[in-house]
């Protein structure tokens, strides 16, 4: 059994702070959890997570994960309000302008809001030996220099202090300030990779009346050739939770005529349908993402020991393509692996060991931008040549279910992107 290693802090309580305290607690006696927002167990959505007014998916590779280090996630989950089926049985996906073929995919899909999935694991997570979670508390900076942090200096309820701590785990989202904290103590900041896609959501309840969309559970729409897209997936308290996508500056508006419009422009009409035949549930709330950005922390040759950075803090998907919570529950087993071993060179051997799961989702989120000739970024032959390839394969998954379902076992980050090439599925690919 590895011997416990002390105080850990973990300055966020989003999904990726609550599974990176989830694994900590398995190595360290105390496990805080920093967290600026005031926590309420039935809260639509709060100040530091704008986005969970949103669609949100939970790939199967991260359910899986969660389901490991939380045993009975799914079935809690269900509890709470949330539906689970099967990809491709119970849900639609146009993709490439069609339907995808219907069929078995061995791929579950947990279908809730955001609220629901991370009221579920932080329910989970404050069960668990050690833990404390404080609110309402704003950390300001880290303590220590380039070699070590030490501690990070919060404000909060009971003021200005300063918390020390074995190690600290940045899991602070997108508004991270950790290129600012790095450089305040004099270490180095990582280089960014970065991807502008200017996209924008206007999101709306609606209530489900029975029959609608054939008795499914979901419907996606990927942005097609003009850059929009959207989904309409049935979450708990019997709503339809629609989000409308459009990519570069070309943003669906949030009036009752507007929304229906642009839901009218999707390349499928069953978002539409479902707009303009349900009962509205508030108003609809916009929401922005101009920038996809990767830190590089798997190339710096030096990182300040006690200090390792996860979740959207390191990476910041397009939410488009819904991994952001499955990267996080990767880089948090990859954490887990990592302190089970040693404690030596913790963050370096953490960068490298997360590495393969962050390179491989922006690279196919990145990919599947730069299909969109607005998008800026640089397009190497691989990247056309791939970009081509998964444009064949989309238009076979639309008539061909064994193809539909490797292509989504892929996207779920469940196989690798070499399952497109075994010899079976590469024929039907290719002679189809």
């Amino acid at each position: 059994m590895t011997q416990a290693r002390g105080h850990a802090i973990v300055i966020g309580a989003g999904v990726a702070g609550l599974l990176a305290a989830r694994v900590l607690t398995d190595t360290f006696d105390r496990v805080t959890l920093v967290e600026r927002d005031e926590l309420t167990a039935n809260e639509t959505a709060r100040r530091g997570v704008a986005q969970a007014w949103h669609l949100h998916g939970l790939l199967d590779r991260g359910r899986r994960i969660m389901e490991q280090l939380y045993p009975g996630f799914t079935g809690e989950a269900v509890a709470d309000g949330a539906t689970v089926t099967e990809v491709l049985v119970g849900t639609r996906w146009y993709i490439g302008g069609a339907r995808l073929a219907a069929g078995s995919t061995g791929l579950t899909s947990v279908i809730a809001t955001r609220s629901l999935l991370e009221t579920v694991l932080r329910r989970r997570t404050l069960e668990l030996r050690g833990i404390e979670l404080l609110t309402r508390t704003t950390v300001r900076g880290l303590v220590g220099d380039a070699q070590r942090v030490r501690a990070v200096t919060v404000s909060g309820p009971a003021g200005p202090q300063t918390l020390t701590a074995d190690l600290v785990v940045d899991a602070s989202g997108r508004g991270s300030r950790i290129t600012q904290w790095l450089t305040e103590i004099g270490a180095e900041a990582p280089a960014e990779a970065r991807l502008d896609v200017d996209l924008g959501y206007a999101s709306r309840f609606f209530r489900h009346r029975p029959g609608q969309l054939g008795g499914q559970a979901s419907v996606i729409v990927s942005t097609g050739a003009n850059g929009r897209g959207g989904g309409a997936v049935r979450v708990e308290g019997d709503r339809w939770h629609v989000t409308l996508a459009g990519m570069l500056g070309d943003h669906p508006p949030t009036d009752d005529a507007g929304l229906g419009d642009y839901a009218a422009s999707l390349s499928a009409p069953d978002i539409h349908t479902i707009v303009v035949g349900s009962e509205p549930l508030g108003e609809a709330v916009p929401y922005r993402f101009r920038t996809a950005v990767r830190r590089r922390f798997d190339r710096q040759s030096a990182h300040p020991a006690g200090l390792v950075v996860l979740g959207d803090a390191q990476c910041a998907f397009n939410p488009l393509y819904a991994q952001g919570m499955t990267v996080a529950a990767l880089q948090a087993v990859a954490l887990r692996d990592c302190l089970a071993a040693t404690d030596t060179d913790l963050p370096a051997r953490f960068y490298a060991g997360a590495a393969d799961a962050v390179a491989l989702a922006w690279q196919l989120a990145a990919g599947s931008d730069l299909r969109h000739r607005g998008v800026e970024g640089r397009r190497t032959l691989r990247t056309r040549l791939t970009n081509v390839f998964v444009g064949r394969v989309q238009r076979v998954s639309h008539r061909d279910p064994r193809v539909a379902r490797a292509f989504l076992r892929v996207a779920h980050l469940v196989d690798p992107p070499a399952a497109l090439t075994a010899p079976g599925t590469l024929r039907r690919i290719l002679l189809s």
